[in-house]
Formats: C-alpha cells, structure tokens, sequence
C-alpha cells in the first residue's frame, strides 16, 4: 500500500469556492473599489512603492473579461515555514490557470525564493499535482527562507522569469515574504519588466491579518491539531489527577496559537504575551499567579493542571526582554572573550559580571539551565534564540520553587509533579481541516484571477469566512495598505505589520471573563480529532476566534 486510505480520499475532494469564483472564468471582472493608504508611516511608504501605493481594493463581479483568455506562464515560489494548506493554495492557482487557457504553465521554483534566483523550477501538471491536492506540507517544490532585499536579486528574478517567458509570480508567505512580493512589484513596475508579483497569506501564527485578511491559512488546521493534543492531555491529568502539564505552543511574535487553543480547550492557564507586556508582568509575579492557582485547585483536591505559555512570552516580559537586550550587546561586544570561556559555569560568572545591576537581578532567578540556554549559539543577526530557550521548563521549575515557599509557610498543603511539551512541528504539515482546503483553493484560485485582471503588488483575500463558503466574497488588497516601517538591522525598513491580539478584541475578553473559572474548576473540553466527513458544524467550522471576530 503506497497510501493511505485517507490521503486517497483526500486526493479526490473538490474543495468549495466563493460563488463569484464558480462562474465561468471569462465571465468574471474586476470591481475597483477606494483607494487605498497604509495604517502608519504614509509619507514614507508612498515615498518607497511610487507605483503601488494608494492602490484600489478589488472585488469581482460577473462581467465580460477580454484579457483573462491570454497565454500566460506563471511562476510560484512557496516561502517561509511550512503551514497546511499551501500545496491547496498552488491547487487552486493551477485549476484557474488552465481554466483560462490550456496552454498556460505553472512553474513551481524550488527550495523558495532561491529557486527563482538559481533558475531551479518544476514544471507543475495535473499529474504531478494530483499527488499534493488537499494534503499538508510544502513538499510538492519545497519552501525556504532567503530574503530578496537587494536590486541585484530582484533584476536576476526579471531575468529568469523573462528567459521562461513567465509574466506574474505567485508568492505563498508570511508578513516578511509578502513584503518581498510587494517589493518586487514595485521593482518590475518601475523597470517596466512586465511582470506581476501576487501574494498569498500563509502563517499558521495567525499575525497576518486584518480587515481583509480575516485569517492567514494554515492557523485553522495547527490550531485544531494542537488543541486536540491539549484536550487529550487534558483527559489524561483529569484521569491520573497527579500531574500539572505546561504546554509551549508555537507563536513568537503573537499568541493568537495558544489563546485559540485556549477557547478550544479551557484549560486552567493560558499566558498571552501581549497582555504580559501591557500589564508589565515581571517573571516572578507571572510564577507567583500560577502557583496560587495550582494552591486553590490543591484546595479541592486537584492536584492537577494544564497550563499553555507562548512560544515567545519570555521576550514579552519586561526585565527578561531587557536581560535578553542586554546580553545580545555584550556578547556581541566581548565575542572573543566569552569564546575563550569553555565550561558553561564559567560563561554564566562572566556574563553575570558584567550585565547592570536590574538585569543581574532578572538573570540571578532563572535555574542555571535556562541561563545556559540563553548564552547558546546566536541567530545570524546576532540575537538569542528565543525558540530553544525552554521557557515551558522555566515555569515549571519556578512554580515548584515557588509552592516549596508556600508549603514552609503552610500556605500550600498539596502535592506538585510536573510535565512538559512543546507542540510546533506537529501542527505545520497536518493534512489540512475542510476549511483550510476550501480556504487555501480559493486564495490560490483567486490570485490567479487577480493576475488575469492586469493587477500587481496585491494580496488575495477571500472574506466572510465564518459562514458557509456559499456566503464567502473573493477579492485584493493592495499589500502597501498592511505595511509600516520598522527597524531591521539598525536600518528602518517598509514591512508588513505583524498582527497581535487585540486586548480590547472578541476572543480575549471572552477568555479573559470565563479563565477565572477555569483556573480553579475543571473546565476541560475535550476537540478530539480533526474531521473531514460528517455534519458541517462538526467538519467545516472555522476557529472560536474567526467566530468571535465576527460576531458567530
């Protein structure tokens, strides 16, 4: 057996469209809606993108189009972390293609946006993609991380889509990769190369969105992967009732993964970073709140719990942000000197003596592990890992020191065994939920109308999308309208802003008014797992916080 009985039938499953999108394709135009500006920064922006700032949002309606029919190649570049769906997303561009004319060809460029700048591609037909419809991963042409940011690679992108003949690139990404597309389209513009770029919205992070963008595909279906893990390790603490269970979920810069989770699941704690940061939580009163929480649940004879932590809470924490600033300074200015320093012990005494007195302080309470962990090897811009630092570890150990003081002090009399998990990689490649293979067809199906339209520098956006897919609207958003300037590497540079949970929004003050509860009760639920055939309010539901978003 080559395959699963699943993937089987997953490979046949025709995923649901906007209903403007079922249409002929020659019977489809474009609907120029306001224009557009950027949330911050215009003067600056505009400056920048001269040709595709102030763009107009699109919308599609039936109509007659005389240019959809054209011969086009057109290429796809698949960029950044994996996130279920996109191999969809390349499904949907490729039907519509060849909707609109047989002779179109679809390059896939390998390994990322390195692809296109080593000429390395794949050319995609209904056979070979017949093995990649409706399932995870970005292995039908793989993925990859290199920045296009000079003049120099993005005139060897013109070249190489001139040599094959290609007019528009398709680029499937994140904040950062959609930034690369809006920068090439500038750049073809502005040298009349005659070539549209078009962006997709992919992260399962969920911090690419807005208005426009409801949702960035691949969020739905990691989201109810992990959240079934949690609920199965929910089940199991409510069952052996001796262990507290911290969970570190995926989300560096926001943490939409684990307050959907969350809403998911109900555990006793979840942590949101950008409330952290709001309420200048330092790390000990973020142990202290915990260990009162495991104390009152000891209370009622629950010595047991589940706690989710954000991936990138510790660079939220105020002192801990600062130690974290601090050390990436010095280590970068007393390289040679910390280098000669072999035994950990050592570089921990070193570091130690020369950090200020408040982040000698922050640094003198983490366990010697976590001190080490942040003394590793630094990314290429010179800063700590952040994802290697065990930050699940960290409060745990704390908490146990922490109810060690409350029981000398007798203000603890229960028992306290912990477990730690992480779950990232496990949520990236899941073979994506219903929605996310309707969601991801339609963007792909949707950008490809997008270049049928002439269009350039836009993102596709399909809204609505906590209703039936009957009630979905297809559409574009100029990508300059998401961008603001920040710095980058010292320098201050245009890029898409990312997006963090909005304290004042829907799913946070719903998690905020019921976590109280939860906290001391034991509120679990319990997803299960993911499914693809049955009612639809059990198989193609979109995430509690689409719902709340929206009113649902």
């Amino acid at each position: 057996m080559d395959i699963s009985p699943l993937q089987r039938v997953r490979y046949a499953y025709q995923p649901k469209l906007p209903p403007i999108l079922k249409e002929n394709i020659a019977d489809v135009v474009p609907t120029l809606g306001e224009k557009t500006s950027s949330a911050t920064d215009q003067d600056a922006i505009k400056s920048l993108f001269p040709h595709t700032y102030g763009l107009p949002r699109v919308s599609f309606s039936k109509g007659k189009s005389e240019k959809i029919a054209q011969k086009r190649n057109v290429g796809v570049i698949l960029s950044g972390g994996q996130a279920p769906g996109g191999h969809n997303v390349i499904s949907g561009l490729f039907d519509a293609l060849k909707a609109a004319n047989e002779q179109n060809t679809l390059y896939g460029f390998k390994g990322g946006p390195s692809g296109i700048l080593e000429d390395s591609y794949k050319i995609i037909d209904s056979d070979y993609l017949q093995a990649y419809r409706n399932t995870g991963g970005f292995d039908i042409i793989g993925s990859g991380r290199t920045k296009l940011e000079t003049e120099a690679q993005f005139e060897v992108c013109a070249q190489v889509c001139k040599k094959h003949e290609i007019t528009a690139l398709v680029i499937i990404g994140g904040d950062d990769s959609n930034t690369n597309a809006a920068v090439l389209a500038e750049y073809f513009l502005a040298k009349g190369h005659g070539i549209q770029a078009i962006g997709c919205p992919k992260t399962i992070d969920g911090d690419l969105k807005n208005e426009f963008i409801e949702v960035s595909f691949g969020f739905d279906t990691a989201t109810k992967t992990y959240s079934e893990l949690i609920g199965n390790i929910e089940r199991d603490a409510n069952s052996a009732k001796k262990y507290w269970h911290f969970i570190k979920l995926m989300g560096r810069s926001a943490s939409h993964i684990a307050l959907e989770c969350a809403l998911e699941t109900q555990p006793n704690i979840c942590l949101v970073s950008e409330e952290v940061e709001a309420r200048k939580q330092s790390l000990v009163s973020i142990v202290d709140s915990i260990a009162q929480a495991v104390s009152k649940r000891a209370d009622n004879g629950n010595n047991f719990g589940v706690v989710l932590i954000p991936e990138g809470l510790v660079e939220f924490i105020p002192e801990i942000k600062a130690l974290i600033e601090e050390i990436n300074h010095l280590l970068a200015k007393e390289e040679a000197a910390f280098n000669a320093i072999f035994d950990t012990t050592g570089r921990i005494s070193f570091v130690e003596s020369h950090l200020s007195k408040a982040s000698a302080t922050a640094f003198s309470v983490l366990p010697n592990e976590i001190k080490a962990q942040l003394l590793m090897d630094r990314d290429p811009h010179g800063n700590v890992q952040v994802s290697r630092i065990e930050t699940d570890k960290l409060l745990a150990e704390m908490v146990e020191v922490r109810l060690k003081q409350m029981k000398k002090d007798g203000s603890y009399k229960g028992k306290f065994s912990w477990m730690t998990h992480f779950f990232g990689y496990e949520g990236r490649c899941a073979f994506p939920t219903n929605f996310d293979a309707d969601y991801c067809y339609s963007l792909g199906y949707n950008a490809f109308m997008l270049i049928g339209a002439g269009l350039s520098g836009y993102l596709s956006s399909v809204t609505n999308l906590s209703q039936i897919s009957d009630a979905w609207q297809a559409g574009g958003i100029p990508i300059t309208m998401m961008m603001n300037m920040e710095v980058r590497h010292g320098e201050k540079k245009p890029v898409i802003k990312k997006a963090l949970v909005e304290l004042e929004g829907e799913p946070f003050k719903y998690f905020a008014s019921h976590r109280d509860k939860w906290a001391i009760e034991t509120c679990f639920t319990y997803p299960g797992a993911v499914q693809y055939f049955g009612p639809a309010e059990v198989c193609d539901r979109t995430t509690v916080t689409l719902a709340l978003e929206q009113g649902n």
